[in-house]
């Protein structure tokens, strides 16, 4: 019974049809009845076309001899034409099966705190794209073959695209190093800009604590929320200010001195707009970005705060970075835009707020949070704190004036039992 269960998955995992032979791609569907057009342009390229009908689904697939505890890059180039989301219906599969084409047992390492002695059937690989030149769009990701594997079934899919249409090319699986991984040090500081009496003022308390970060060697230091309004009896549209302006001016020359990036929250002024802001600086003293708050409590929209519309991902020297603010934290939809985007690490200026939230905002997009809150710790409501794509709380602090400083690496894989890595499910499967 054990055996005619896991005959039955692979035949649901390889869409009821016979590999091709090796160095070869043939074309398939799920069914014959939602079965899509294949072609070859002149050049070689595989081209799958759907007609007017909802549902279809086919892909082009080829099996790739592997050897089990090596590492694999795999790399190809997609265009597509008519497809409303390419990151949903146009997407790259690989399986791991061993030499009988039985799906193997995967004897990586999971990355969660549950079924730590579980080993699970390998899930599907999910490689993950980046837009390019030109309409094409590349996948690039490196894979250690789970030890028993010796093949590897790449499918190349088009699936849910009414008249869309994808041109793959240049696929390849070939042997690679390990990857070395993308070390980043995430700060945050734990501090409420007390006795500044003005905007400047409340800014020039933060400068020793950047410092402190940049004396541990951070890559990306988070600032409180709105930090040229704490504290100093006025109304938000009195603190507001444009951007570029005096804060980005101040920020962004410590963002240079100290070589790092640094998040900071303030009012900002548009014409006759104020909106909450996390200003995103540049290791060269430039504005990287900002966010503007989508979500407002009620003592900011009936003081005539404005709400934001966008949720913007900035690519630094180390990572995709994301921000939101405080009350964002309350509603998973503001960091699941974020990720679908791009995001690895989320900052987060925060004056209050649930601390599991945190964790669940983490853990549900396998990002790294940076909270930096104006709560005592003793309230236990929010932490300034660095959080892992698990969820877990590896650093956090405890006094005014602490820096809770974490590195981590941007590259390692969050493997949780049967689904894999996860965030490279996200983009594919999430609700939209």
């Amino acid at each position: 019974m054990k055996k005619r269960g896991i005959a039955l998955w692979v035949s649901i995992l390889l869409g009821g049809v016979c590999l091709a032979a090796a160095g070869e791609w043939s074309s398939g569907a799920p069914r014959d009845e939602i079965k899509p057009r294949f072609s070859r342009t002149s050049s070689g390229h595989l081209v799958i076309e759907h007609d007017a009908r909802t549902g279809l689904h086919g892909y082009w697939r080829r099996e790739f001899p592997v050897t089990g505890g090596r590492h694999y890059e795999f790399r190809a180039w997609r265009r597509v034409a008519g497809v409303a989301d390419p990151q949903r219906s146009a997407f790259v599969t690989i399986l791991w099966l061993d030499d009988k084409d039985k799906r193997v047992l995967d004897d990586r390492p999971l990355v969660t705190r549950y079924l730590r002695k579980f080993t699970p059937w390998t899930p599907l690989e999910y490689p993950t794209e980046r837009e390019a030149a030109g309409g094409w769009a590349e996948f690039a990701a490196v894979y250690q073959a789970p030890g028993n594997a010796r093949k590897a079934v790449v499918d190349l899919h088009l699936l849910w695209a009414p008249r869309g249409r994808v041109e793959w090319r240049d696929i390849s699986l070939r042997e690679a190093q390990a990857p070395q991984g993308r070390k980043v040090r995430l700060a945050a500081v734990h501090f409420r800009p007390v006795g500044g009496k003005t905007p400047e003022g409340n800014r020039l308390l933060f400068a020793p604590l950047i410092e402190k970060a940049a004396a541990q060697r951070a890559d990306l230091v988070v600032l409180g929320e709105t930090l040229t309004y704490y504290g100093l009896g006025r109304k938000p549209a009195e603190t507001a200010e444009p951007v570029p302006g005096p804060s980005t001016e101040f920020f962004g020359e410590l963002a240079r001195k100290h070589n790092l990036y640094i998040v900071a929250g303030i009012f900002e002024r548009d014409r006759h707009l104020v909106f909450n802001t996390a200003i995103l600086m540049g290791p060269d003293g430039k504005l990287v970005g900002k966010y503007r708050k989508v979500t407002l409590p009620d003592n900011e929209w009936n003081q005539g705060v404005a709400p934001g519309s966008d949720y913007p991902v900035f690519q630094t020297r180390f990572g995709k970075v994301g921000m939101m603010i405080c009350y964002d934290g309350f509603f998973p939809e503001v960091a699941r835009r974020l990720t679908l985007r791009g995001a690895e690490v989320i900052a987060w200026p925060v004056w209050g707020c649930n601390p599991d939230l945190a964790r669940a905002r983490a853990a549900e997009n396998h990002v790294y949070l940076v909270s930096s809150t104006y709560e005592d710790t003793s309230s236990e409501w929010m932490l300034t704190a660095v959080w892992d794509q698990t969820g877990d709380t590896v650093a956090r602090a405890r006094e005014w004036g602490e820096v809770a400083i974490a590195e981590v690496d941007l590259d390692a894989q969050t493997r949780w039992p049967s689904l894999g890595e996860f965030k490279a499910k996200i983009i594919r499967h999430a609700p939209r």
